[in-house]
């Protein structure tokens, strides 16, 4: 976000038809900045004036996913009014990070059926590559990469989102690419951080993706859209790094794709000390059972109601 703030001041029309909303995901935002950069520099490149909201956005997705329902229902409806201008506009929100994409396409209409924004919503939110590959003017090409790809699916995008346009895009940008079939990367969200999960975390892993991320090529480009596939592959002992397929595609732009491990231009945090690992585990596990206690105590009182 400082980034953008720092790079322009002007948003541009809601209007125009050239305009689009890049989500700010929390993944995004926080903890790889470089692909939000990165899927600028390509939309623009294809003709595209990004906005990115300015106030905090969130989809909501940690309290559904713990229960905390009516708490989910709120921050939507404070997002709802941060996007207000570009949901009466029409504008398109391009999303990249799955799990929250699958949110307003899913999630949040079956929530909130009554809600017509959060319904205009759903047929608003377009993964990158749909975007690019469905409403990109006529005329534009991705960078011809020419190189072989090991792609992880997330989860969400197997179950809701499908992979349709970004094997169509990988095709245009000259990708070979291999969709893995192997199943989920095992971290699951915060399910491989908490406590007493971790081995079988990584026991989900071994039985396809990393395997398969230790065999590739070293001129391979590695695939992973969702930030839990990145961070089970990067924390693992594979000595590989994934990009996001909006990472790659500005690479190829910037013609600075390296011939071997081209995952090492990829901006990202120092790797953590042995006692920083400690510390997200146990902060995460202390989350968890923060969300486990307010939904358990929600749900006496609805007992008590009943």
């Amino acid at each position: 976000m400082q980034w953008w703030r720092a790079r322009t001041a002007d948003q541009p029309d809601p209007a125009d038809e050239r305009t689009v909303v890049l989500w700010p995901d929390t993944f995004s935002t926080y903890f790889h900045p470089s692909i939000a950069t990165s899927a600028v520099r390509v939309l623009e490149d294809a003709g595209f004036r990004v906005a990115v909201p300015t106030d905090a956005v969130c989809c909501g997705l940690t309290w559904i996913s713990t229960g905390q329902l009516d708490i989910a229902k709120k921050v939507l409806r404070r997002t709802l009014d941060v996007l207000r201008p570009y949901i009466e506009a029409g504008t398109p929100v391009i999303e990249l990070e799955p799990s929250c994409t699958a949110v307003f396409r899913a999630d949040a209409p079956e929530l909130m059926p009554d809600n017509q924004d959060v319904q205009r919503l759903a047929g608003r939110f377009r993964t990158f590559a749909e975007h690019l590959v469905r409403h990109a003017p006529d005329g534009w090409q991705p960078p011809a990469l020419a190189r072989k790809a090991l792609v992880q699916t997330h989860c969400h995008q197997h179950a809701v989102l499908k992979d349709d346009a970004d094997r169509e895009l990988m095709r245009r940008a000259h990708l070979d690419a291999e969709v893995l079939d192997e199943g989920c990367c095992g971290l699951a969200g915060n399910f491989g951080f908490e406590r007493g999960h971790h081995e079988l975390s990584l026991a989900v892993a071994e039985q396809g993706v990393l395997p398969a991320v230790r065999a590739a090529a070293p001129g391979s480009v590695l695939l992973a859209d969702g930030f839990s596939c990145r961070t089970q592959i990067e924390q693992s002992d594979t000595g590989r790094r994934a990009l996001h397929f909006a990472e790659v595609l500005a690479l190829g732009l910037d013609g600075n794709l390296p011939s071997e491990h081209p995952e090492r231009l990829a901006k990202r945090p120092p790797a953590p000390s042995r006692t920083g690992r400690w510390t997200i585990t146990a902060g995460a596990a202390a989350l968890t059972t923060a969300a486990a206690a307010v939904a358990a105590r929600g749900a006496a009182r609805r007992l008590r109601r009943a």
